[in-house]
């Protein structure tokens, strides 16, 4: 039998199953109000599918035992699939940060803000010991499922929390996650509690697995992408490639879209480059959404082996669930406004008055007008002009 829902989401007639409050019929299964298949019973007044409550009593059981049955399928089924995302998370790289720092009166309420790391490792280590190629903020606007994302220039030069102010990408190889949590807080007053970082094969297999992500590709871009083509497959252990042949909007592989992330010599130099990957990042993620949850497992499965993350299977499930009300709705770099230096610490991104850059990126990121910067940031930023004469 068809079954048709009504305005309300219930099936057919008012108060029931097929409607609210019964079959088809006001406050009865299939008959007459108070009984099923009749008043007040099956079929009858008086019992299953006759006056006397007997007739087809067997058959209804046998139904009632087959619906049991079902639902308990049901039911072990999603605890079975349960089980099986908790393992296969188990696999991950976990590191619990132990020690955060956030600056004095810094909390932002209704907003996760976790750091996002990708690292170049030659061997594996997610966790220290190589530079963070990547640095971005995700920012969730935990109400409406806006996502921000904010990349830090890598050769920004701030202060590392260890007493010394060097480019930022050097936090990770120092001092892993933690520190580079950290130095994201001290310096840009955020409240990051939370990190993931991906090895660049992470990136590959994830945008094999979701069948390519289309990209606009420049002709100067086109000649650096089969470039980096050689490297990168060196890197990941890819013996194969196909190089691009012309330049325009086109569908990529893994390998290719990670080439174009590492482009960092065109016109724009490393500012266009992390816009590259964000552009990635964000074209993964509307593949990914597009598959549904269950769409991503074999995704999930091939890459845990590439993430290392601070956040618990209950978050990772949470986020998880909760895709299809994200959208990444804006991106961009930091800081805002900045120069070039050679200076003591290597060729470094400048910032043109840190705390001015952190006032308009809480404006961006949170709707905060004419924020404050907290006094940590005032140091520094004064620091910074004592230490290279920009202001």
């Amino acid at each position: 039998m068809k079954k048709r829902k009504d305005k309300t989401g219930n099936y057919n007639d008012s108060n029931g199953y097929y409607g609210q409050g019964g079959y088809h019929d006001p406050n009865g299964y299939y008959g007459q109000p108070n009984g099923y298949y009749g008043q007040p019973g099956y079929g009858g007044p008086g019992g299953y599918y006759g006056p006397d409550g007997n007739a087809g009593n067997g058959k209804k059981k046998k139904k009632h035992r087959k619906l049991i049955f079902a639902i308990e399928v049901i039911v072990l089924l999603v605890l079975a699939l349960g089980l099986f995302v908790v393992a296969q998370l188990g696999r991950m790289d976990r590191v619990k940060l132990k020690d955060i720092l956030i600056n004095t009166g810094i909390g932002k309420s209704g907003y996760r803000n976790i750091a996002l790391f990708g690292v170049d490792s030659r061997e594996g280590q997610l966790e220290s010991g190589t530079n963070s190629d990547t640095i971005m903020v995700a920012s969730i606007n935990e109400r409406t499922g806006d996502v921000k994302l904010v990349s830090v220039y890598r050769d920004t030069y701030l202060d590392n929390t260890n007493g010394e102010y060097r480019k930022a990408t050097e936090c990770f190889a120092g001092g892993g996650a933690e520190r580079a949590v950290n130095m994201l807080n001290k310096n840009l007053d955020l409240d990051i509690s939370d990190f993931v970082t991906v090895d660049f094969n992470a990136i590959i297999e994830a945008v094999d697995l979701l069948g390519g992500i289309e990209l606009d590709i420049t002709e100067e871009e086109r000649g650096w992408l089969n470039g980096y083509l050689v490297e990168t497959s060196q890197v990941a252990g890819i013996t194969e490639y196909e190089e691009i042949q012309s330049a325009g909007y086109q569908k990529v592989n893994g390998l290719q879209a990670m080439a174009y992330c590492r482009i960092r010599y065109t016109e724009g130099w490393d500012y266009k480059r992390t816009e590259r990957q964000r552009t990635v990042l964000g074209k993964i993620f509307e593949a990914a959404q597009a598959k549904g949850v269950t769409g991503l497992l074999p995704l999930v499965n091939t890459m845990l082996d590439y993430i290392s993350t601070s956040l618990s299977n209950t978050e990772l499930i949470t986020l998880a669930t909760g895709i299809a009300k994200y959208k990444i709705a804006d991106s961009t770099g930091f800081p805002f406004n900045q120069t070039t230096a050679d200076i003591a610490a290597g060729d470094c991104v400048i910032p043109v008055d840190l705390a001015a850059n952190v006032t308009q990126l809480h404006a961006w990121l949170f709707g905060e007008e004419n924020y404050t910067p907290s006094q940590t940031v005032q140091e520094i930023s004064n620091k910074i002009i004592s230490d290279t004469g920009i202001q």
